[in-house]
């Protein structure tokens, strides 16, 4: 979580990436029960950066917040659903016209007409991706089903729980995606059964997380020194920050609230903070729903193809200034994906140790990425089409990251040749990113990556792998305190695979927005096996 940009620390960069709503998806299946379906579909990429390197952007949770107050741009009158109208629902004959799609981004009135209509039994099923976790009340349903791991083992249980919490019996179905941690999780099933849920991970100092906690303790009650325990050591360079903002004010009995507004409303626990990005039909005028901020980029540039509730537009302008993207419904015979540049600067090393001739290393890193293009896939095959220019601004990241080293000798020893050591390099990668989450509370589009064959900072092979929040949420730290069980187990998931030259199930990201290429599998469990020979 992070608040408005009005009370971040004075870092001078722009508040961090994350991925927006992700787009709903209606189902056309024939369903004779209740029936949850949850999808965790989004749309980032993972872009060449320059000679050997290559990145897989870090994400946050989609927004599902309304448009702010005030907000300027086109005339929004005669927005949203009827009220009582099932959005999406109707279109179509049979069975289909009975389910329905929910996903971050749209309307209040959309939302609770979408509850009333599953609750009288109107909609037989929903297919929705996981932001129906927020604001609508789900009960009564018979059966999930959840298509790919959700992340983690309480979002499995919390999504599992939506069936038969009537008391009734329910049935709950987990299908496999082609990702590696899925793989791993059907060739072990005790990581689910056997395993407790994990540990929450939050970095309570985090200065994007403290800073609106402080404004709305000031709120309840004047702060006072006797509370800095409470709060952690930052807590005084912190309120002198937020009172030169004129957020708080001292006084004698401690630090107030100043403003009218509510201070808990700095902190959206639907999305990573911002202004949300107003989705516009341009013809009419009609908001059909809203972005998170930071994935507009990706998700609302112009010439994006975006769903809503069964329909597809096509995005004719983005306008950064106004939060507005238009739009025009339209059928294209394509999707679109972002591409994007990545690059990383090491601010901090904060803790190192030696695994023999490797460093494992955790600090503060400076990520900047910007959209570049955008490609057009044809339907169903993912033929690409082509590819068109963006001219979009880049967008700074202040983060933690985990991040390792190998010399040319460990090179040497696993094999590793000029020719194959930036795809071996960023085969690990991706397999790290996407077992992460089995060591973290996270979920892959919560973390970045980016893998280089010569770092400027380190003048190494060098794999990162950071946290896709401002200031961290505490995923890189974790992976460093718990490196040598998360690499093996990465190791040990690319060579379980039963694919020749690696595959979505274990190297293969969706994230990629560079084709994923160079990916070298066999490369990437030598280096991996090298790396850990000497790992502590």
């Amino acid at each position: 979580m992070r608040p408005d940009a009005g009370v971040e620390p004075d870092t001078g960069v722009e508040p961090g990436k994350g991925v927006g709503p992700d787009p709903g998806v209606p189902a056309d299946t024939g369903v004779l029960t209740d029936i949850g379906v949850t999808t965790n579909i989004g749309v980032m990429t993972d872009t060449h950066v320059g000679s050997g390197s290559h990145a897989e952007p870090g994400t946050g949770v989609g927004s599902e917040g309304a448009p702010p107050t005030g907000a300027t741009g086109p005339n929004l009158a005669g927005r949203g659903a009827p009220e009582g109208a099932v959005p999406g629902a109707g279109r179509r004959g049979g069975l289909s016209s009975r389910i329905a799609a929910y996903r971050g981004g749209y309307l209040p009135e959309e939302r609770r007409a979408l509850e009333r209509a599953l609750h009288s039994g109107e909609l037989l099923g929903l297919a929705a991706t996981n932001a129906l976790e927020l604001g609508i009340d789900i009960s009564g349903l018979d059966a999930v089903l959840i298509t790919g791991y959700p992340g983690t083992r309480a979002s499995l249980w919390q999504q599992a729980g939506r069936a038969g919490r009537a008391g009734q019996g329910a049935l709950v179905v987990l299908i496999a995606r082609d990702e590696p941690l899925d793989t791993y999780l059907v060739h072990h099933p005790e990581s689910i059964f056997a395993t407790p849920v994990e540990s929450t991970v939050l970095d309570p100092h985090n200065p994007y997380v403290l800073a609106p906690h402080l404004c709305a303790a000031a709120a309840e009650i004047p702060l006072t020194e006797a509370d800095f325990d409470l709060f952690g050591p930052e807590t005084g360079s912190l309120l002198r920050k937020l009172e030169e903002r004129k957020l708080l004010r001292r006084r004698s009995t401690g630090w107030h609230w100043t403003r009218k507004e509510r201070a808990a409303d700095l902190t959206d626990i639907r999305g990573s903070g911002g202004r949300p990005v107003q989705v516009v039909e341009a013809d009419t005028g009609r908001l059909l729903g809203t972005v998170d901020a930071a994935a507009a980029h990706t998700t609302v540039h112009e010439g994006a193809v975006h769903l809503h509730q069964g329909r597809t537009y096509v995005v004719r302008q983005l306008d950064l200034e106004d939060s507005a993207a238009l739009v025009e419904e339209a059928s294209p015979p394509w999707t679109t994906m972002a591409r994007d540049t990545t690059s990383l600067a090491v601010l901090d090393t904060e803790a190192e140790v030696a695994w023999g001739q490797a460093r494992l290393c955790f600090g503060s890193v400076e990520v900047t990425n910007q959209v570049v293009s955008y490609l057009r896939r044809r339907l169903i095959t993912g033929e690409v089409l082509g590819e068109s220019k963006l001219d979009l601004p880049p967008r700074t990241l202040r983060t933690r990251a985990v991040w390792w080293t190998v010399t040319e000798d460990q090179l040497d020893a696993a094999r590793i040749t000029p020719e194959i050591l930036a795809g071996s390099l960023h085969a690990a990668e991706h397999a790290a990113i996407g077992i992460l989450p089995l060591f973290a509370t996270c979920d892959r589009w919560d973390i970045g990556g980016v893998s280089i064959a010569l770092h400027p900072d380190t003048l190494l092979p060098t794999v990162f792998v950071y946290d896709g929040q401002p200031g961290g949420a505490g995923f890189a730290e974790r992976a460093f305190h718990t490196a040598r069980a998360w690499l093996t187990a990465t190791r040990d998931a690319i060579a379980a695979c039963e694919c020749e030259a690696g595959c979505p199930s274990c190297i293969q990201s969706p994230k990629c927005g560079n084709a994923n290429d160079p990916l070298h599998k066999r490369g990437a469990v030598r280096l991996l096996t090298e790396l850990l020979r000497s790992a502590e």
